[in-house]
Parts: structure tokens; C-alpha cells; sequence
């Protein structure tokens, strides 16, 4: 019983500091604000289920992302998410998927969002959260090499999507 306000603050710092990221993250691989916020949800519940202290801010953060992206990929893979279609998608009628927080122009960003897992995950890392290259490989598991590679053919995609679209 004395742990459970030592828990509380725990949970309030870890929501106040990373929600926003996370969520951010989340949408932008899931597109659609419930799964993204579903996501998040279940990111900070395997966190705190995990009991593992993280040494410093970095590691903490660096962990919370990585498991958010495999979360996402949990979701992306369900059977109940391959077979369904938001409503708020359907209406859409193919005009775009946008951020909560972006600027409706944002050509570059729609761009970005429409590139395989692979590609976007590094390029939003690298600038629209400003992680550095090491630190994106480290999040994702991967070589530096990789996630150097990883950008240049995302940045290669993303110039030929706008590109295309200007006459």
C-alpha cells in the first residue's frame, strides 16, 4: 500500500512528459486518432507492468517509443484492423490523412506519411522529432547504416511524390 502514491506520481510524470510525442508517433503510423490513442494507452500499461526501473531519461524514453512501435505494428497486423475502415475514412473520400497539429498545406509531411512503415518511421524520427541518426537506430533496433539508407530512400520517395504532383 505505500507504494500506490509513489505509482500515481510516477504515471502523471510519465503521461505529462511523453504523451504528446507518443501520440504524435502513434498517429502518424496508425491514422486515425482512436487507434493512436489506444496505442499510447497500452504503451504506458506495458510500461508500468513491466516494474523494470530505466536507468536514465533517455533509456526511458528510448523504451517507450520502441514498445509504441511495436504496438502499433500489433494493431496494424489484427485481423479486426485489416477488415475494418474508420468512419471518419470513409468520409474523407481519399482527400489526405492530416495530424491533429498540421498545417493543412504540409505537402512534404503528407508525403512522408504515405511511405512504407520502414521509411517513415526514420524520416519522422529524424525531422519532425529531431532524434539524430544514432538515436533512431537505437530506437529501432537497427544499424546506423541502415537508418542512413533508410532516409536517403524516403527522402528519394518523397521528392518523386511532390515531384509528380506539380505539372
Amino acid at each position: 500500500m505505500e507504494r500506490q502514491p509513489e505509482d500515481r506520481e510516477r504515471r502523471n510524470y510519465l503521461t505529462e512528459e511523453y504523451q504528446a510525442m507518443l501520440y504524435r508517433i502513434a498517429f502518424s503510423n496508425l491514422r486515425n486518432r482512436a487507434d493512436a490513442e489506444d496505442a499510447v494507452q497500452e504503451t504506458f500499461l506495458r510500461y508500468l507492468k513491466s516494474g523494470q526501473p530505466i536507468a536514465d531519461g533517455e533509456h526511458e524514453k528510448a523504451w517507450l517509443i520502441r514498445a509504441l512501435l511495436h504496438v502499433c505494428t500489433d494493431i496494424l497486423k489484427s485481423s479486426w484492423h485489416r477488415r475494418t475502415v474508420a468512419f471518419d475514412e470513409t468520409l474523407a473520400g481519399g482527400a489526405g490523412v492530416f495530424l491533429p497539429w498540421q498545417v493543412r498545406d504540409d505537402e512534404t509531411l503528407e508525403a512522408v506519411l504515405k511511405l512504407p512503415i520502414h521509411y517513415r518511421n526514420p524520416l519522422y524520427l529524424f525531422y519532425y522529432e529531431d532524434y539524430s541518426i544514432r538515436e533512431i537506430a537505437e530506437i529501432l533496433n537497427e544499424k546506423e547504416g541502415t537508418i542512413k539508407t533508410r532516409l536517403r530512400r524516403g527522402r528519394e520517395e518523397v521528392k518523386k511524390m511532390l515531384t509528380e504532383r506539380r505539372p
